[in-house]
């Protein structure tokens, strides 16, 4: 009686530095859909939101998952968002600036840009730029399609032309 061995590699999880094909659906919770689309990213790069990286590590292909990313979670601390130091000049004459207060602005490509006051003095103004989705709850609903090792295989000493040790 003869018995076959049988030969299994398991399957690539979802860790940094590997190439992730994922179906995404997300959402404001409650709301508008954001994106519905199939992407393809370098896990642990910053490509995608962290809480939602939270969630895909250690996944294999063929998982599904679906919840609420609390607004912390899907784009970070607003306390943490880059700060930005403008001229007084570049805000209206009349408006008056207040710490905290949340203004809106046009910009690249017609975005919305949420500036927080941190600062005033003088004729500096120093703003916190918050993304314009920092206050909302995502709703996401994901499928990991493929899961690579983006990395290439080692070259053989031949292919080199190295002289193997023998």
């Amino acid at each position: 009686m003869s018995r076959r061995a049988s030969c299994s590699f398991g399957q690539v999880k979802i860790e940094k530095g590997r190439r992730v094909i994922l179906k995404v659906d997300l959402s404001v919770a409650g709301g508008q859909q954001l994106e519905k689309n199939q992407v393809e990213f370098i896990f642990g790069s910053g490509a995608m939101l962290s809480g939602l990286e939270t969630v895909l590590a250690g996944l294999e292909k063929g998982a599904k998952r679906e919840g609420v990313l609390k607004a912390k979670d899907a784009f970070g601390n607003p306390a943490m968002h880059p700060l930005k130091t403008m001229k007084r000049s570049e805000f209206p004459k009349d408006l008056e600036l207040k710490i905290g207060e949340k203004l809106v602005a046009k910009g690249v490509n017609d975005m919305n840009v949420i500036m927080q006051i941190e600062k005033v003095g003088g004729d500096e103004v120093d703003v916190r730029l918050v993304h314009p989705l920092a206050e909302k709850d995502i709703k996401y609903a994901v499928e990991v399609v493929q899961v690579t090792d983006p990395r290439p295989p080692p070259m053989p000493a031949a292919a080199l032309e190295l002289e193997e040790d023998k």
